[in-house]
């Protein structure tokens, strides 16, 4: 069981990679937030049919699962419009280390959902991360647009993850992929109907706008979407939720490597940012010697 987990947990730390990977194609890609997520969900959920087509699986859901699937699949869709309208209106360094206040947000949500007490150590570092953000949001104020776009994606980032965390434990990951995504990207087609979104010029993507999704939707979203779920399976939503907050690490590399002076922020950027990362390593530090100690217990109580 414990080099399962250490399996996940490492698995976990490539899909953030890959998701950091996200915001760098969301930057590159040209088209609005609205229509980018409704290409890079359908396109995804194109890529798990052919999937579940491949390995022979079943397509049958329970009533009670659609529901599920249809209310988190629109979460979901929400969470994705406003992370790409963070990058638009900011930038990749700014939309990702504030998408770290989901630790935080996660911290007060799981505890309704999975029937435990709110622990004080959760709140402390949510607490700090909220601090390091604080000081983002005063000295950048021309991307406080962004700030509260990636506040709001956050939250509904944090509520997924914790709903997700709850479904993985009766449903197939890739079943809850598929339809989460499948009535998200319904969601978006409705409301792109009714706002007169499908114009003549919708379908007219650039080419390397579509060598982009292609990868947004197959690596970054159909593949990563279902892993991250799996991992649910032996990972607490908080512990991933925490450990996602490492995607501004890999994505702020990406960033500077790619866009160079557009990604460059000033110091109390980077300071706020080094709390946000200071409190991700405090954390696994911290939960690595708890589990450690409660081992040790185990096997005290053993040989008694």
């Amino acid at each position: 069981m414990p080099e399962n987990k250490l399996k996940n947990y490492l698995l976990l730390h490539l899909i953030v990679f890959i998701w950091g990977f996200t915001a760098i194609l969301g930057a590159l890609i040209t088209l609005e937030a609205i229509p980018l997520v409704f290409f890079r969900m359908g396109l995804a959920v194109i890529f798990i049919v052919l999937f579940f087509l491949y390995k022979k699986k079943s397509f049958l859901l329970d009533t009670n699962g659609i529901i599920k699937f249809l209310i988190t699949g629109i979460i979901i869709a929400i969470h994705w419009i406003f992370f790409f309208k963070a990058i638009k209106v900011s930038n990749v360094s700014v939309a990702l280390v504030t998408m770290s206040t989901g630790a935080f947000f996660t911290s007060l949500i799981e505890p309704l959902f999975f029937r435990r007490r709110i622990k004080l150590l959760e709140i402390v570092l949510g607490l700090l991360v909220i601090g390091g953000l604080y000081i983002i949001f005063n000295f950048e104020t021309q991307y406080q647009l962004g700030i509260i776009y990636a506040l709001i994606s956050s939250f509904l980032g944090a509520l997924f993850a914790v709903f997700n965390g709850l479904f993985v434990k009766k449903y197939d990951a890739n079943s809850i992929s598929l339809y989460q995504l499948f009535f998200g990207t319904v969601f978006v087609a409705i409301y792109l109907y009714f706002s007169n979104g499908f114009t003549p010029t919708f379908f007219e993507i650039p080419k390397m706008d579509w060598v982009y999704l292609a990868i947004l939707s197959s690596v970054c979203t159909a593949f990563a979407f279902i892993t991250s779920v799996k991992v649910m399976k032996y990972l607490s939503p908080y512990t991933v939720m925490l450990t996602i907050n490492l995607e501004p690490i890999y994505a702020i590399i990406l960033a500077l490597l790619i866009f160079g002076e557009k990604e460059k922020m000033n110091p109390a950027f980077y300071f706020g940012a080094l709390i946000v990362f200071g409190v991700v390593l405090a954390n696994g530090i911290i939960k690595n010697r708890t589990a450690i100690k409660q081992k040790i217990q185990e096997r005290i109580k053993l040989k008694k």
